[in-house]
């Protein structure tokens, strides 16, 4: 029904980083734009000094036009004040230019990693994780990094523009300029208090969003279910709920994190009035300060308190930047359970098989093969039979090397194939699931998927041999047909013809197969078994079996229940021995067979 938040539990790949570590790691992002960054800081510096020299020359003015009233003068304040402004938008324009530039490229790289990380990461992963939460770590958060990126390069700009105001202001009133740093402390205890409530916030913010495009993602793709069972209303009740929770943390965050303006804004207001009370005895004659002073003063204050109130603020607003990396380098540092301890060169394999006293499971809870083995030889035709969790699907799934075992050994060609180079070794292997996945696009780039280099000529050819490419007649525009979302414009039958060519024009050393139990029609079945027997030449075929025809032609036949081998042979020598493969044969092989005979003969007739 899916995913109903009852509580903001973290991923188990989740981990902590302190901000030090964060820090680090994302200035590693930025190393390679250094010229940029030191263009941009230029930039920064001279917007700030742009910025302070405004009040200075309507300080300097007001005391030249105290004392001496032209209209020169006026003129003069007026064009200094209107260059200054122009040359301030100018050095701001050029560094929001070259920050968004630098911005996007760290985005970009950024978004480069932890995508190669998540589709590195081993089949066990995405069985625990769903796919939504980690589309939302790869989208919305790195995109949320990118808007912390540019808080920080405002930030930069405000510390420079407070640092220059200090030095003239320490310039006019030394001792009202000391007054107004003695409460800067005050300032900045009230925005680090907010600091780990914001920290907390942002991150339950982001799961919220992550379980929620978890729970969008799992209704869209299984919306043909849900209509057949008119659960629309139910899909809805649990966006709605999930939603619900989603506003919720929205707002807390959203409080959490302007509530500091106020109070930040209450603090600057007491001390302006403190400073005004002492400025106007500075005016009286205490330190002799003249009206431009006095107005200078005043105004630097203003640009003082300002960006003191975005630093001071700017660790509550930055740790939902923080929140946002941390979830990134998490997916990106998620540790492997599949781990190679060598990469040998791999090279053409035989195909020879040989599992030694195998040790699988899942979790810790249930094991799947507790002492597994199991010879094939090379260019041998296996088929594995036997009921749902007998653990034939677990024994493919460590072929291709998916998953890691916990104990024995699984040797191909006699080398352990955890010191096998893991990208060459997947090369040499062709995996047909239950349910082929086909991408968008036409039926030639499917086909083409495991050998982008083939020409149309290769792809062709290998569609061809697959029930002579009889098969290609029923589709509307051949090779070029569109397969449609995950092939939803083709039949099963047809997918698996896709699946069985993709296969052929990759050419692997072993060859595996999970037969779909869905039902096709004769005519099909003869076009997949006709595909079977083109593959299956000159290779190792490890299939899990659901078709008689299937069963029948393979050169061996493994009977497994338990995750243990109960019985083997072929099929007559099985069936002689009277066990239970022949209760298999019986309840579901020989009735297959007579609904497939049953079907022929209604399209014969």
């Amino acid at each position: 029904m899916g995913f109903i938040l009852d509580g903001l539990d973290t991923e188990s790949y989740d981990r902590k980083y302190n901000d030090r570590e964060l820090l680090q790691r994302i200035l590693s992002y930025f190393r390679p734009y250094t010229r940029y960054m030191i263009l941009v800081a230029a930039m920064l510096t001279l917007n700030s000094v742009a910025s302070t020299a405004g009040p200075i020359i309507i300080a300097r003015g007001i005391d030249i036009v105290a004392a001496t009233p032209t209209t020169t003068a006026i003129v003069l304040m007026g064009l200094g004040i209107s260059l200054v402004g122009a040359s301030a938008w100018v050095f701001n324009y050029v560094r929001q230019l070259f920050s968004a530039r630098v911005i996007g490229n760290v985005v970009l790289q950024l978004r480069k990693d932890v995508f190669e990380a998540t589709i590195g990461h081993d089949m066990s992963f995405y069985d625990e994780h769903p796919s939504g939460k980690v589309v939302s770590r790869i989208t919305s958060d790195t995109q949320d990094f990118s808007a912390v990126v540019d808080l920080t390069m405002n930030l930069l700009s405000q510390g420079l523009l407070v640092i220059l105001l200090t030095a003239w202001l320490t310039f006019i009133s030394p001792w009202l300029t000391l007054l107004m740093i003695g409460m800067t402390p005050v300032a900045v205890a009230i925005a680090l208090s907010f600091r780990r409530i914001a920290r907390r916030v942002t991150q339950n913010a982001r799961r919220v969003t992550a379980v929620i495009n978890a729970q969008i993602q799992e209704s869209i793709s299984g919306i043909t279910v849900a209509k057949s069972f008119r659960q629309e209303a139910a899909i809805y009740a649990t966006f709605d709920a999930n939603n619900q929770q989603g506003y919720r943390v929205g707002w807390q965050r959203g409080l959490t994190l302007m509530s500091i303006f106020p109070i930040m804004g209450l603090a600057s207001g007491l001390g302006t009035a403190v400073l005004i009370y002492f400025g106007g005895l500075a005016t009286r004659g205490v330190e002799g300060m003249t009206p431009g002073d006095w107005y200078l003063f005043m105004q630097g204050v203003g640009f003082y308190w300002w960006p003191m109130m975005n630093i001071a603020s700017f660790w509550s607003q930055f740790q939902d930047g923080l929140s946002a990396s941390e979830r990134v380098f998490a997916l990106i540092d998620a540790d492997p359970k599949v781990v190679q301890t060598a990469n040998e060169p791999v090279g053409r394999l035989a195909g020879h098989i040989e599992f030694r006293n195998v040790r699988f499971s899942y979790t810790d809870k249930e094991v799947v093969l507790p002492n597994f083995s199991l010879e094939i030889e090379a260019g041998e035709t296996v088929a594995l039979v036997g009921h749902t969790g007998a653990g034939k699907s677990s024994i493919a799934k460590l072929v291709t090397r998916f998953y890691e075992f916990q104990d024995g050994r699984l040797l191909v060609d006699g080398r352990n194939i955890r010191t096998l180079d893991l990208g060459q070794y997947r090369q040499q292997i062709g995996l047909v699931p239950q349910e082929p996945f086909l991408f968008s696009g036409t039926v030639r780039d499917n086909i083409r998927y495991g050998r982008p280099d083939a020409n149309d000529e290769q792809v062709l050819e290998a569609a061809s041999r697959i029930s002579d490419g009889e098969w290609l007649n029923a589709l509307p525009n051949g090779l070029d047909s569109d397969v449609g979302e995950r092939g939803s414009s083709l039949s099963m039958g047809q997918r698996q013809l896709v699946a069985l060519a993709r296969v052929l024009l990759k050419d692997p050393a072993i060859f595996i197969l999970d037969e779909a139990t869905a039902s096709i029609d004769p005519f099909t079945e003869t076009q997949i078994q006709e595909g079977l027997d083109a593959i299956m030449q000159e290779r190792t075929a490890l299939i899990i079996a659901h078709r008689l025809s299937t069963v029948k032609n393979a050169d061996r036949i493994i009977v497994m229940a338990d995750g243990e081998i109960i019985e083997e042979g072929d099929h007559e020598s099985l069936l002689a021995q009277s066990g239970h493969y022949a209760d298999l044969y019986n309840t579901y092989f020989r009735h297959q067979s007579l609904e497939y005979i049953n079907e022929w003969v209604k399209q014969e007739a």
